[in-house]
């Protein structure tokens, strides 16, 4: 059992589709209380609204207001043409689901961290996942979320920093460019961690350091040059190494991490910054400044096309640095490394591949092994 807080209560309507329900699980509370799981819905159910009540003992840093955060997601969620901004998400949800299925195994219960509109459930189909649930902070989003047209899928209204499915429950756990909002992901890396059953497997993609960098330095220029002082106008976000350094401190094991760039060209500066509010993607952090000056803006804009603007096209390209990790649970079922010395190569031969090769054949031909 995990320990929940409850605070305010509303019936709401669980039945979205013929696979789908709805449970809304989210945010302050007074009194602890303690809720089984998740899992148990009904066609028609409490709206209930809970923090996880553990303390933790590492400082978490309070960068982000997410509150400020869930109220941008659900204000572009109302926007009639929300779909032209979803291009970027579309692509790496894809990706995410192609990654499940390079693993060759069914995973009986996923979920969803911070699954937005459903941009991984939407490929994800039987022969994968058994049961779907889709978690998000802004409900608006939420509502909208597509999901699988197989899977049996559950939505649930809640916090990513507050993970509310009890210890051993989950065979899968994915997200796709939400973490990044995240103020403690060393403690939502061990929630995850705590949640999944031993040999459960956690995939994800989240934004790199190198995003946006030609905005970031755009501003910074025109507000050192027009203001005297800069502003942080793009959130920070996470390195490669730092990644797999909080992955392995929480636990996981045999990691993967790979990085990728997703360059999209935009007309000015103005089409893309239109474009990260469109996505939701404003800035949120607790720093941040309430506006921008229009002379500023133009001086960043001009600043902006003279260092990158491409010389052979019109336009201005716009870099997102994509971070995939795959990290497991400990199993003692899973592969061992090989013993120290037990190497029968050196890696010092390898252009000698082939007469390597030749020379095992015939020992193993003379043991009689194969």
């Amino acid at each position: 059992m995990q320990r929940l807080c409850i605070s305010g209560i509303r019936q709401f309507g669980g039945v979205v589709s013929r696979t789908c329900k709805t449970a809304y699980i989210g945010f302050e509370s007074n009194a602890a209380y303690t809720i089984p799981r998740v899992g148990r819905l009904q066609n028609r159910f409490d709206a209930i609204r809970c923090f996880n009540a553990d303390a933790r003992p590492e400082t978490v840093m309070n960068v982000f207001d997410r509150k400020a955060k869930r109220t941008q997601k659900n204000i572009s969620a109302l926007s009639k043409d929300y779909e032209l901004y979803e291009y970027l998400r579309e692509e790496v949800g894809w990706r995410m689901a192609d990654r499940i299925c390079d693993v060759k195994r069914k995973f009986n219960v996923a979920v969803d961290v911070g699954c937005g509109r459903g941009y991984i459930a939407k490929n994800v189909y039987e022969d994968m996942v058994g049961l779907l649930y889709q978690c998000d902070m802004a409900e608006n989003v939420l509502r909208q979320s597509d999901v699988s047209p197989e899977v049996p899928t559950i939505r649930v209204h809640c916090d990513e920093e507050f993970f509310p499915f009890k210890l051993n429950s989950l065979d899968l756990a994915i997200s796709s460019l939400s973490l990044h909002w995240v103020n403690d992901l060393p403690g939502v890396f061990k929630q995850i961690f705590g949640a999944l059953k031993p040999d459960g497997c956690f995939m994800g993609a989240i934004f790199g350091g190198d995003t946006l960098y030609e905005l970031r330095v755009s501003l910074q220029l025109a507000e050192m040059e027009r203001e005297g002082g800069f502003s942080p106008h793009i959130s920070p976000f996470t390195a490669p190494q730092d990644l797999g350094n909080l992955l392995q401190r929480s636990g996981f094991n045999m990691l993967t991490i790979d990085t990728d760039e997703i360059v999209v060209n935009y007309p000015s500066m103005f089409e893309l910054m239109g474009d990260l509010k469109g996505m939701g993607e404003n800035g949120c952090s607790w720093s941040r400044k309430p506006m921008l000056h229009r002379e500023t803006m133009m001086a960043a804009a001009a600043i902006y096309e003279e260092m990158y603007a491409h010389k052979d096209k019109e336009g201005v390209p716009a870099t997102f640095q994509i971070l995939s990790f795959i990290g497991w649970k400990p199993d003692p079922s899973q592969a061992k490394p090989a013993q120290r010395g037990s190497g029968q190569v050196s890696l010092k031969d390898i252009d000698k591949l082939d007469e390597l090769v030749k020379k095992l054949e015939e020992k193993n031909s003379k043991d009689g092994t194969t």
